[in-house]
């Protein structure tokens, strides 16, 4: 039998790795992805429908001076649905982004107080304040890691974007400059295209509609480019390393002749999980933030749920997603038991070839399928 294995709600954890609560605490991921997630969706139609950015004027005045700036920029609306997602996984590094941004709040907020600006800042340092210390309350529901190789690929990736993005930005403000002077072509550029936070008050001019939208685009395909190498970063480092395939090899020799598929574990574009004892072990790679484990466990069956447990806590550490593919049936059991939900894809033919033919009546559907 084959059988694939996907997530369903834990029934057990396993490791040092903290799942996510059950008080009221556990929501607060959720909440502030929620929230960045509607802001970058109103982010998109204030950049793709002009008659809105009038209508809904007195909204983005009301966020601008209480929490957050709205832009009507596509690069910024992408960095907002990109910190959403990251948020409401529980990522580590986007709690520490909020919590720096809105710390830098709270001192400008405080100073401003000092100055005594008390319309500008009263009720933001409220929200904020508050805001501030829910995130450090719900600190630990953040427990998600994430690679640092992969975050300083994709840093990389980003800034060469955005370097590109400005450069191109800036050439064509200087074809299409509108009333704005050329001292300040270069600023106006680098701000539209790195999510438009200055307003445009700040400059003496401005150049035509279309560069607003074009500029903003260039930002958000450099996010989105980042992105992505981030989500490749993560596979590439799907790799075998130092005494893992020899171990895994061991295995295989040992306790590997009930499965038939039990070689592909030693393909060197994945990477592996041992249990404690080194008895068992979980091979997988990860795709688009899912785990996916390959086949069942290879070792002794006895250390298969512990191998299990191990790479469960390898998914949960980085907000990945378990799952299993091509599971024999002891093996879909066994994930099953580790709280995956199980789904019969097939079962497993063997084939001789020396013996076996296509033609004849009996084969008739075979050769319809293939």
């Amino acid at each position: 039998m084959s059988a694939t294995a996907e997530a369903s709600p834990p029934k057990a954890t396993t490791g040092p790795t903290r799942p996510p609560g059950h008080g009221p605490l556990s929501k607060v991921p959720e909440a502030f992805g929620t929230f960045f997630g509607a802001l970058g969706l109103l982010c998109v139609l204030l950049a793709l429908i002009r008659p809105l950015r009038v209508l809904l004027r007195p909204v983005v005045r009301f966020l601008d001076l209480i929490i957050v700036p709205v832009s009507a920029n596509l690069a910024y609306a992408v960095f907002l649905f990109l910190l959403a997602a990251a948020t409401a996984a529980r990522k580590k590094i986007a709690w520490w982004l909020v919590v720096i941004y809105l710390g830098l709040l709270v001192v400008t907020d405080v100073l401003g107080v000092a100055l005594g600006l008390y319309a500008e800042s009263i009720g933001s340092l409220v929200v904020c304040s508050l805001a501030l210390a829910l995130l450090i309350a719900a600190r630990r529901e953040f427990y998600a890691a994430t690679r640092r190789a992969a975050v300083r690929r994709a840093l990389l990736v980003l800034l060469a974007g955005l370097l590109v993005g400005i450069l191109a930005g800036w050439g064509l403000v200087a074809l299409f400059p509108g009333t704005l002077p050329e001292g300040q072509r270069l600023l106006w550029a680098a701000n539209r295209v790195c999510g438009g936070l200055v307003s445009n008050r700040s400059f003496d001019g401005s150049p035509p509609r279309g560069l607003y939208f074009l500029l903003g685009l260039f930002g958000a395909l450099a996010l989105l480019n980042a992105a992505a190498a981030l989500f490749r970063s993560q596979r590439m480092e799907s790799a075998l390393h130092g005494d893992e395939e020899p171990r895994i090899r061991a295995l295989l020799k040992a306790y590997g002749e009930e499965d038939s598929l039990g070689y592909f574990a030693t393909r060197r574009d994945k990477a592996v999980v041992f249990s404690p004892s080194g008895k068992a072990a979980v091979t997988y790679r990860v795709e688009a933030g899912v785990c996916l484990a390959s086949g069942d466990p290879v070792g002794d069956r006895e250390a298969w749920p512990h191998a299990i447990g191990a790479w469960l806590d390898v998914a949960r550490r980085h907000a990945w997603a378990p799952a299993a593919m091509g599971a024999s049936e002891d093996g879909a059991r066994a994930f099953a038991r580790a709280g995956l939900g199980a789904l019969q894809l097939g079962d497993e033919a063997i084939l001789y070839v020396a013996d076996f033919d296509l033609d004849g009546r009996d084969m008739r559907v075979t050769r319809q399928a293939v």
